[in-house]
C-alpha cells in the first residue's frame, strides 16, 4: 500500500509504506524506499533515498538512514543512531540459498547515539554500544563498546570518540578534578583552569598535583572518564587515575602515585584502550537529548583535529538528508 494519506508523518509518492507498519509523528521517508508490515519506527526519524526496513524491525526516535541502506529483520535501533549511505546490515551469519533460516534470524542491537560509516558492515549478531563510531568501510563482526572508534576489515578499536564525533586523543586530555570542576554539572565547561602537559613524551598527562586525567571533547567541552565499573555515570565522579592507554599503568587512586609509562615514538602511539575500561561522560546525562545549545555544530571537523587524526578520515558521513 502506497500509503498518501497519513499526517502525522511524510513519505514520498514513489515510496511504499505497508498496512501494519507503525511510524512516528514527524518521520520523512523519501524516494523509493520501502517500510514493511510489522515495521515500527518512532518519531522525527529521516530515511532517505532507496531504504528497506523490514517486518520486525525496531527504530527509536531521531533515527537518520542514508540512501541505500537495507534494515532486516532481527535489528533494533535505538535514539540518536546515524546509518551512513550504502552501509551494510545483516541477519543470517551462514546463509546459504537452499536452507530456510528464516525463524533462526539472529539479533543485531545499535544503541543510542551510534554512528555508522559509509559502506560499513555490521555482521549481525552483535551489540554496537552507545556512541561509538565505525569508521567507513570498516567491517564489525564483535561487539563494540560504547564510544569506542572501529577501524578498518576486521574492524579494530582505535581509541575513543565523543558524543558530538570528535578522536578522544593524547591532545584532548584535560587534568582537573578538583572538586569544583568534578561537582560542575553545566554543559559546557570552562577549560581555562586545566593544565595540560603536552611537551612530555609521557602518555600520561600531569597536573601541579598530579590529579587524575580526562577527555575532553574539543567541540563541546564535555568531559569524559575511563572506568573499570561500567554502571559508572554522572553521580559516580570518584577521582580515579584513569584515562589508560595500550601499555600504560593500571588506575591508581590519589593515595598511590601512578607510574611513569615507556615513552613511545609519537609516531607510534597506541590509543587503542584497555579492553576492561568504559568511557563516560562526566558531564550529562547520556540517556537524554543533547541540550539546545550543544545539539548544532559550529565548527568543521577539520577545524578541531588534534595533530595525531590530522590525515585521518574517520566517517564518510557527512552528508544529511
Amino acid at each position: 500500500m502506497n500509503n498518501k494519506s497519513t499526517p502525522n508523518y511524510f513519505s514520498h509518492e514513489s515510496s511504499y509504506v505497508d498496512d501494519g507498519a507503525i511510524i512516528g509523528a514527524g518521520t520523512k521517508i523519501w524516494h523509493f524506499s520501502h517500510i514493511l508490515a510489522g515495521a515500527r519506527i518512532g518519531e522525527n526519524c529521516v530515511f532517505g533515498q532507496n531504504v528497506n526496513v523490514a517486518g520486525g524491525v525496531v527504530i527509536g526516535n531521531n533515527v537518520k538512514v542514508q540512501n541505500n541502506v537495507s534494515i532486516y529483520t532481527g535489528t533494533t535501533i535505538e535514539d540518536d543512531v546515524f546509518l551512513g549511505p550504502s552501509c551494510v546490515l545483516t541477519n543470517v551469519t551462514n546463509p546459504r540459498s537452499q536452507i530456510n533460516r528464516h525463524d533462526l534470524y539472529e539479533k543485531t542491537v545499535i544503541r543510542r547515539g551510534a554512528t555508522v560509516g559509509a559502506n560499513a558492515t555490521i555482521v549481525c549478531g552483535v551489540t554496537l554500544g552507545r556512541y561509538c563510531f565505525i569508521a567507513a568501510g570498516s567491517v564489525v563482526s564483535k561487539d563494540v563498546p560504547d564510544y569506542a572508534l572501529m577501524v578498518g576489515n576486521p574492524a579494530r578499536q582505535k581509541g575513543w570518540m565523543s558524543r558530538h564525533g570528535h578522536v578522544l586523543s593524547r591532545e584532548s586530555f584535560v587534568v582537573d578534578c578538583s572538586p569544583s570542576v568534578v561537582g560542575r554539572s553545566s554543559s559546557v565547561v570552562d577549560r581555562s583552569s586545566f593544565v595540560v602537559d603536552r611537551s612530555s613524551n609521557s602518555q600520561q598527562p600531569t597536573t601541579n598535583n598530579q590529579q587524575p586525567t580526562i577527555f575532553t571533547c574539543p567541540e563541546s567541552g564535555l568531559r569524559y572518564q575511563l572506568t573499570e565499573d561500567r554502571s559508572s555515570s554522572i553521580v559516580n565522579r570518584s577521582p580515579l587515575v584513569v584515562g589508560r592507554l595500550s601499555n600504560s599503568p593500571q588506575p591508581t587512586t590519589n593515595n598511590q602515585q601512578p607510574t611513569t609509562p615507556p615513552s613511545p615514538q609519537p609516531s607510534t602511539i597506541n590509543h587503542q584502550p584497555s579492553t576492561t575500561h568504559f568511557l563516560r561522560c562526566l558531564d550529562l546525562d547520556e540517556d537524554a537529548p543533547l541540550p539546545p545549545d550543544l545539539a548544532k555544530g559550529t565548527r568543521a571537523y577539520d577545524e578541531l583535529k588534534t595533530p595525531h587524526v590530522k590525515e585521518q578520515r574517520l566517517g564518510g558521513v557527512r552528508s544529511e538528508v
